[in-house]
Parts: C-alpha cells; structure tokens; sequence
C-alpha cells in the first residue's frame, strides 16, 4: 500500500513539474537557478555571521553590497565570490573567519589605498585582541 502511494505521487509529482520532454536545456536552467539560490542563501549565512554591517563604516541596507575582505590575502585559501560560495557552510565559515565584512565602498577604498583598516581590527585578525 505504502509503496503504491509512493508512485502514485511521484507519477503525479513528475507530471506536474516537469515537462513530457526534458531536455538538457530544461535541466541546464533549473540547476543555474538552484546554484543562484543556494549562493544568495549563503551569503546572507554569512553576512549574519560575520556581524551583518560594514565594519568600517556600519552600513548594513543591502546584502548584495557587502564583501568580505581577506585581512591577510597570503593566508586566503580561496576566495569567497562567486566560486566560494558553492562550497560547504563550513568551508565557508573557516574562510570567512579570516575575514571582515566591508561594504562595497569601503572594500574598494581598502584595495585603493584610500582607507586603511582601524588598527582594533588588525589587531583582533591576528589573535592579540581577548575579548574581557
């Protein structure tokens, strides 16, 4: 009994969601969607994680306007963009612990040589600050 039901809603499951004819086109599109998806998902994991403002200037309006910026580039493993945010949650979170959260601007100021980052915050990155 159990197992005619099982087929009954996967006959009724598959007729309704996809199309009599898939194709590689239909498939390709689905999985460029969930990918979006589970990108933004983790982002704004992130984003919360990692305090979601700017640490510099407090800005927290958008999610898409916060970057995460490598304190020290030379211990990056891989970059948390695009490509590094498919990875496992906990992947991401070991990578974004070397991270601070910046708005656009102020990341873009960090990497022009405009702005520098507060002395408290090099400090904390490299382990020397204790929270009392």
């Amino acid at each position: 009994m159990v197992e005619q039901l099982a087929v009954r809603y996967n006959r009724w499951y598959t007729s309704l969601c996809m199309p009599e004819k898939r194709t590689y086109a239909d498939r390709a599109e689905y999985l460029k969607r969930a990918v979006a998806k589970r990108r933004k998902k983790i982002k704004a994991m992130v984003v919360e994680y990692k305090g979601g403002k700017c640490k510099m200037c407090g800005y927290k309006k958008c999610v898409e306007a916060l970057d995460l910026h490598h304190v020290r580039p030379t211990q990056k493993d891989f970059s948390l963009a695009s490509s590094g945010l498919t990875r496992s949650w906990e992947r991401t979170k070991r990578e974004a612990d070397k991270c601070i959260l910046v708005c656009a601007n102020c990341h873009r100021e960090l990497h022009a040589g405009i702005v520098q980052l507060p002395r408290a915050i090099e400090v904390e990155k490299r382990g020397e600050l204790r929270e009392t």
